[in-house]
């Protein structure tokens, strides 16, 4: 069963061949949603620290009108700059994508460090914020300019942290088309998995342990109230940590394992034989180079196979498996097997009276009731000589019932072949004997091929066939080899004496 997690790492972003217009408004609204939303929040937390948790002397009635006047207006134009600003930006960084255009190399790393360049624009705004509210506190109340800077500091660097990573799954459909088609080597640069997660314990972690740290030394330095409310302090900073921390941490998680998961999922597919699995691609770290290099992977199986599936047509799957388990060389063993040779009668007139596309048609319909049967009794299509078929039951895979199986399927043969192919007749030859099979020809070409008595023995007696009723003829010793319930179709014929041969060979034919 196939495992077909989202293509994206998450269902919320689509499918790769959404249309342009939901591509667009799908990016759109996920951009807005959860920048806005992250940063109100942050905002919202940031007013709560400064105003009542910093262990700096509470905020007087003036300051606390100031702040809450200064920090709605301040988060509503920055609102309003960032989501305008930042959506024109992107935009017009990913024009090409939601208008369905085929982008050049300089559209392509453009689309691919949006996520950067809004993370820039909001630490821009959070840098104002934090100069704006620092200022704000010199003047009202400067014993708390320090606690509020760092707290507005802060809160910016760990909202620019998450907004990265959530402008960076946002994109992720944008990011895959940007990647489509793009070296590796012209990728952006930027920080690595190892990077990120260090660069982001220090927003999600560090900083905010920071902020503890140098909330204690005020707090310490500052007056009896201040030491008395450090304790708090510290739990409310603690739990700010542990949830933003948290979040951060999940978030870069997330961005790290849904390119594995999609790698492990494709991986388990093409276990099960689906060679036609890719990975979306949409990472441009070393995460981004491990699904590339599995879609050239499965490429790569993808062309083994078909070459595998030519060369088994050519040669026959059981001796291409050989090949590929023991090696090629020249060369061969020898062992006893059962031949069967068919061909067709008077196949020079036929071609001559008729046309070549129905000639190519009749040939076509005789080679596939041939390689049907020889297939179904478990022989190997050795070759085609013109109109005739060289199959060999006993190599180069061992058969324990050789003899059997090569007079079962030139029975089913004949009784098709006269039933599906009524234009021609044709001649069934059966022996069996010691003979070489193996590869011969040269080091640069070779062919798998059987020499040896039964090959001639076989060919022989496909042509007397031609003359008996039934056309299959088969040597007398082959009929002896095979099983009672085998045999009981076949009766003695007449003796013939082999072109090549001086001594007699004792033939059967087929019963009724």
């Amino acid at each position: 069963m196939a495992r077909r997690s989202a293509p994206f790492g998450a269902r919320v972003l689509g499918r790769p061949d959404q249309s342009v217009r939901s591509l667009r408004l799908r990016v759109q609204l996920l951009l807005t949603v959860m920048l806005v939303s992250t940063n109100v929040i942050a905002a919202g937390v940031v007013f709560l620290i400064a105003s009542f948790v910093v262990p700096s002397p509470r905020p007087t009635g003036g300051t606390l009108v100031s702040l809450a006047i200064a920090v709605p207006t301040y988060v509503g134009v920055a609102v309003v700059i960032g989501v305008g600003v930042g959506t024109r930006l992107s935009l017009r960084a990913l024009r090409w994508a939601t208008q369905g255009a085929e982008p050049d190399l300089r559209q392509r790393l453009a689309a691919l460090r949006v996520p950067l360049w809004l993370t820039v624009m909001q630490g821009a705004l959070w840098l104002g914020a934090t100069v704006l509210f620092t200022t704000l506190s010199l003047v009202l109340q400067p014993e708390r300019a320090l606690g509020s800077g760092v707290a507005v500091g802060i809160a910016g660097l760990v909202a620019c942290g998450i907004a990265f990573l959530l402008a960076d799954f946002v994109m992720r459909p944008i990011s895959a088309r940007a990647l489509d088609g793009l070296a590796v080597t012209d990728r952006p640069r930027g920080a690595g998995v190892g990077g990120r997660m260090v660069l982001f314990w220090c927003l999600g972690t560090a900083a905010p342990v920071g902020g503890m740290v140098v909330a204690s030394i005020v707090g310490l330095a500052g007056d009896d109230d201040a030491r008395g409310r450090l304790p708090f302090t510290v739990l409310a900073i603690s739990a700010v940590v542990l949830v933003f921390g948290l979040l951060t941490t999940v978030l870069n998680a997330r961005s790290v394992v849904a390119p594995v998961i999609s790698v492990r999922d494709a991986l388990l597919d093409v276990e099960q034989g689906d060679l036609d699995r890719e990975v979306v691609v949409f990472d441009g770290t070393e995460l981004g180079s491990l699904q590339a290099g599995f879609n050239a992977m499965a490429q790569g199986l993808r062309e083994r196979e078909q070459l595998r599936d030519l060369f088994g047509r050519h040669v026959g799957r059981d001796v291409a498996l050989a090949a590929a388990a023991r090696g090629v060389e020249l060369g061969g063993e020898s062992r006893v097997v059962s031949v069967l040779f068919v061909d067709l009668v008077g196949s020079t007139t036929y071609a001559t009276r008729h046309d070549p596309a129905e000639v190519v048609d009749t040939l076509n319909r005789f080679f596939g009731v041939v390689v049907e049967e020889v297939d179904r009794h478990q022989g190997l299509v050795n070759k085609f000589i013109g109109d005739a078929v060289l199959a060999v039951f006993g190599a180069p895979v061992d058969h324990p019932d050789h003899a059997t199986a090569a007079l079962s399927a030139a029975r089913a043969m004949a009784r098709r072949l006269a039933a599906e192919v009524t234009e021609i007749d044709a001649g069934i030859g059966v022996a069996t004997g010691e003979a070489v099979a193996g590869h011969v020809g040269a080091a640069s070409r070779l062919e798998y091929t059987v020499i040896g008595d039964a090959v001639n023995s076989a060919a022989r007696l496909t042509d007397l066939a031609k003359e008996v009723p039934g056309c299959v003829l088969a040597a007398w010793a082959t009929v002896e080899a095979a099983t009672a319930e085998e045999a009981k179709h076949w009766k003695r014929h007449d003796p013939v004496v082999l072109r090549g041969r001086h001594e007699e060979t004792d033939t059967g034919v087929l019963c009724g």
